[in-house]
């Protein structure tokens, strides 16, 4: 077989490629992220909304503008590693692509779905080692970048 690759023109090799490709499914996939995406962040809205609208301050507690964001945040991660270990969030991330991926529940994903694979390999070799193998690099020059440009804006003003 790769003797008669090597035999192919370009224009041959163009063609033969071209017939074997899928059509594109650009706009499709942009939709369904645009879309699970944002249902994605209204889940989060509706929850911000929710413990602001004062239903605990009557029992529990007042959450201010601040409070409610953090328990908002710490709610959609706890649903995207949940998602994850019932082997729910790997479904919708392959319709919703990049929507899945972008909101603060994708973080979850990332940092439960190695923890999962590896687990096998102990807590300390396996979970404890593997975890960060996705999210690691993000946490390191998410950081990096932060400290750099609140670098440059401190001898800036």
């Amino acid at each position: 077989m790769s003797g008669n690759l090597d035999r192919l023109t370009e224009k041959q090799y163009s063609t033969m490629a071209a017939s074997k490709e899928g059509k594109s499914k650009l706009w499709k996939d942009c939709l369904m992220a645009f879309l699970i995406g944002g249902l994605i962040c209204l889940i989060a809205q509706g929850i911000k909304d929710f413990l602001l609208s004062g239903f605990f301050a009557e029992n529990v507690y007042a959450f201010d503008e601040e409070g409610a964001a953090a328990i908002t945040t710490l709610i959609m991660v706890f649903l995207g590693a949940f998602l994850t270990a019932i082997n729910v969030y790997d479904n919708i991330g392959r319709i919703a692509g990049a929507g899945s991926i972008v909101p603060i529940t994708g973080f979850a994903n990332s940092i439960v779905s190695p923890a999962m694979e590896f687990r096998s390999e102990g807590h300390i070799l396996g979970v404890g080692a593997q975890m960060f193998i996705v999210a690691g690099p993000v946490l390191v020059y998410g950081t990096s970048a932060a400290v750099l440009v609140g670098l440059i804006y401190f001898l800036l003003h």
